[in-house]
Formats: C-alpha cells, structure tokens, sequence
C-alpha cells in the first residue's frame, strides 16, 4: 500500500516518533499486492541504487550475500541472532563470503531504527552491523515500547547526542534514500517479504537454517 503523508503523520504520532512527522512517507509494501518474484541477474542484486553497501567480508568474494530485512521484522532478529553468526564465522569471517545488508523497512519505527543505524556508522560497515545487531537484540524494546526514547538512549550509547538523534530522525534526505533502495527492491528484485536473501543472485524468501546456507554456499565454492 501507498501511505499518504497525512496517514504518515499520523502513525507517526500514535507511535512515538513525531519527529518524522515532516517528512515524506515511504513506499511500504503489503504482501498481498507483489506477484511472486521472476528471476533477476546477479547484476540487478549488486547494484547498489541510492546508499552505499553495508557489506562484511571481502569485494572479491567467490560468493555474495545479500540480505533485504526491516528492523521491526521478528524473523530478521531471529535470523540475526541464530543464524548469521554462524555464517560470519564460518565464511565471512575467512573470506569467502561477502555479506551485504539492505534495508526494507515494513513499518515507520523501522524505517526509524534503519535511519539511526546509518547515521551511527557514517559509513563503517563493522559499526554499522554492530549498531543493526543491537537493534534486533532490542528489538522488543524499542518496538514495543516508546519508540523515540528507546532508539535516542541507543544513540546515545553509540556516542550521538539528543540533538544528533534528533536530527538524524529528521533527516529526509537519508529517508528518501531508504525509500528509493526499497522502491527498486520491490520493483526490480520483486522483494515482498523479509527477510529476504540473494545467494550469488539466487533468491530466497523467509528463514532458512545455517545448514541450508551452508550447502548452497559450498555448492558454488566447489564450482
């Protein structure tokens, strides 16, 4: 569905966050309206569209990762938390994985929490995925209860002050970056769901275990 800017403004408000409420809505996407995906390139995956790549793992990898998650999506914390510490040991960490995150936030706090995470890092991939890791360890927090305290008293502690969270929140050009990478996620990768994964451009949809991973990974090592 298309969210209007007044329905943003006031979600934003039921929710907490009224400092977004200046700023344009994303395109949020609503399972029901994407048909299923048809097959896209490894090309269309690696193309990065508005922001730079949060990518772990060298360039040069034999094989690439790409994962599109929300903040808010219980799924992506689960997978954070089970799954992809095992994968980064076993194959980022010795160099045979690169591992790309992309946002696709499903929700305005999502959409907020992918905001902070960004101006946190200023560009460091290792900050980057250590703030997305807390994120999704507080998910509980920061989702379901107040929102704006949560997240500044996150930023805080990564070495923002008020008025740098504030400003972050408040930032529509980063916003309108999110919402373009999730625009062509959904337009040209036929993203509808998260988290979803892109293993060398092949697609997969939902929660998948270490070992299904580790076999597709292997699989395309070996070839």
């Amino acid at each position: 569905m298309i969210i209007t800017r007044r329905a943003f403004t006031t979600m934003l408000s039921l929710t907490g966050l009224a400092a977004l409420a200046g700023l344009s809505p994303l395109r949020f996407i609503s399972e029901a309206m994407i048909p299923e995906a048809m097959a896209q390139t490894a090309a269309d995956v690696a193309k990065p569209v508005s922001l730079p790549d949060m990518a772990l793992g060298p360039a040069d990898a034999a094989v690439t990762i790409t994962e599109f998650a929300s903040m808010t999506c219980p799924h992506c914390a689960a997978f954070n938390e089970q799954v992809f510490p095992k994968i980064k040991k076993e194959y980022i960490d010795t160099g045979k994985v690169r591992y790309i995150f992309r946002e696709f936030p499903l929700d305005i706090k999502a959409a907020a929490g992918s905001m902070l995470s960004r101006c946190i890092a200023n560009g460091d991939a290792s900050k980057y995925f250590a703030v997305t890791d807390m994120l999704f360890r507080q998910q509980s927090d920061w989702v379901m209860k107040n929102t704006t305290e949560t997240l500044a008293r996150i930023g805080k502690q990564a070495g923002l002050t008020q008025q740098q969270v504030e400003a972050c929140l408040k930032d529509q050009a980063l916003l309108d970056k999110i919402a373009a990478d999730q625009k062509y996620a959904s337009d040209v990768l036929k993203v509808d769901s998260t988290p979803t994964f892109f293993i060398n451009g092949e697609k997969i949809k939902g929660e998948a275990s270490f070992e299904e991973f580790a076999k597709k990974i292997n699989s395309l090592l070996k070839s």
